[in-house]
């Protein structure tokens, strides 16, 4: 999976899971102010993120550091590349 196909898989979840705007996915934005999200919808997106990459999220402490979208795409990257 290119990198482009990683951010596109994870913006098109996370779209769908929390109704988000697709214009508004870009990496910079903070998941709590800008897109809205709450500590509850975490445990949504890890859920969500598990099913569209098929592994196990297990990394709490790394997932509590994530603020940005950009973030996210960064974590799910290396997670599938240690995986892989």
């Amino acid at each position: 999976m290119t990198e482009q196909e990683i951010i596109e898989t994870i913006n098109a979840a996370l779209v769908e899971e929390f109704e988000l705007d697709a214009a508004d996915m870009k990496p910079e934005l903070s998941i709590y102010q800008d897109l809205g999200l709450d500590s509850l919808d975490t445990v949504d997106m890890v859920i969500v993120l598990e099913g569209a990459f098929k592994f196990k999220i297990r990394e709490e402490a790394e997932i509590k550091q994530i603020r940005t979208l950009g973030d996210i795409h960064k974590f799910v990257q290396r997670k599938l590349n240690a995986e892989a």
